[in-house]
Formats: C-alpha cells, sequence, structure tokens
C-alpha cells in the first residue's frame, strides 16, 4: 500500500521540527517521490548523514510502504 504525502511529511517534520519540506509524487502512484528538504538540523553534516536523519524518521518505510524516495537535503 502507497504512502500519504501528507504522512511521509508528518514523519520527516516528527524529527526534524523546523524542516520545510516540499514533497513531489514522481510518477502519481503514491510509490515515487522526490523531497526537497530544509532544516538548521543539517548544518554541518554530510550529505550522508544529512539523509540518515531522514531515513531515521521514516522508521523503516524505506523499501516498504514507500518504495522510492529521492532526496535534495540544504541546510538553513
Amino acid at each position: 500500500m502507497a504512502m500519504q504525502a501528507s504522512d511521509i511529511i508528518d514523519m520527516i517534520k516528527s524529527n526534524l521540527p523546523d524542516a520545510s519540506v516540499e514533497l513531489v509524487d514522481l510518477a502519481g502512484d503514491g510509490d515515487h517521490y522526490k523531497a526537497v528538504i530544509t532544516s538548521s538540523a543539517f548544518a554541518g553534516l554530510s550529505r550522508i548523514a544529512q539523509h540518515q536523519l531522514v531515513y531515521g524518521a521514516l522508521k523503516g518505510k524505506m523499501g516498504g510502504e514507500l518504495h522510492a524516495l529521492a532526496l535534495e537535503t540544504k541546510a538553513e
């Protein structure tokens, strides 16, 4: 079952409360998204560490309910 965009945004904001999240459903199927996330929590972190913070917020949903998520992260 696909995830709702609002659920993905809520999960990200639960771990990164100051985050600005733009989410685009790339295929219109609720399984393939692109997220542009800006947060002060990313300051000083490598791109890998930034992405790990986002994946951690998704609590294991990647690869299951959420098939694909292209990430663009930015420090605020």
